[in-house]
């Protein structure tokens, strides 16, 4: 759900370094709020902490969180350790490997870019060869409509005995 920003309560944390926020800004800034905050059902903050300071930087209004019914001081505060304790940080190898993926998918090889270079090209040109064809077809029917309507108007002015209509 959809929490004000300024309706969160931040009571005392575990944690006293927050460190620097800039990254995590930026990400938010980017990407938007990738995992919602926890609070109670008065708006006190369980976990997110970081997150609701970048968002209160970041001039936002509201934040996404994930609201629980826990009350007792010492459930906010298991709960609390719990969201920051379970987290594994990527193997160095791991990070490589997705720093390299990434780089792949945002900067194909040069034949990949070649090859979508003419895609972009070809589909203009179908895009604008469709367009050409249906505006002709629209032409002949719009031509097609203007003769059978003039046939029409010939045949109610036509007079009888003259050429014509009536083949005299």
């Amino acid at each position: 759900m959809k929490v004000p920003v300024t309706e969160i309560i931040i009571n005392e944390r575990v944690r006293r370094e927050i460190g620097d926020l800039s990254s995590l800004m930026k990400s938010m800034d980017q990407h938007g709020q990738l995992n919602p905050i926890t609070i109670t059902r008065t708006n006190v903050l369980i976990a997110g902490h970081r997150r609701l300071l970048a968002a209160l930087e970041l001039k936002w209004t509201y934040i996404d969180a994930i609201v629980v019914d826990k009350t007792s001081e010492a459930d906010l505060l298991e709960m609390e350790l719990e969201e920051n304790i379970h987290r594994k940080d990527f193997s160095p190898e791991e990070l490589l490997n997705g720093y390299r993926r990434l780089e792949k998918l945002k900067k194909p090889p040069f034949t990949r870019r070649i090859a979508a270079f003419f895609q972009g090209i070809f589909s203009k040109l179908f895009r604008r060869r469709k367009k050409t064809e249906s505006s002709a077809q629209k032409s002949v029917e719009q031509s097609e409509n203007a003769t059978v309507k003039a046939q029409d108007n010939s045949r109610k002015n036509a007079v009888p005995g003259e050429p014509g209509e009536y083949g005299v």
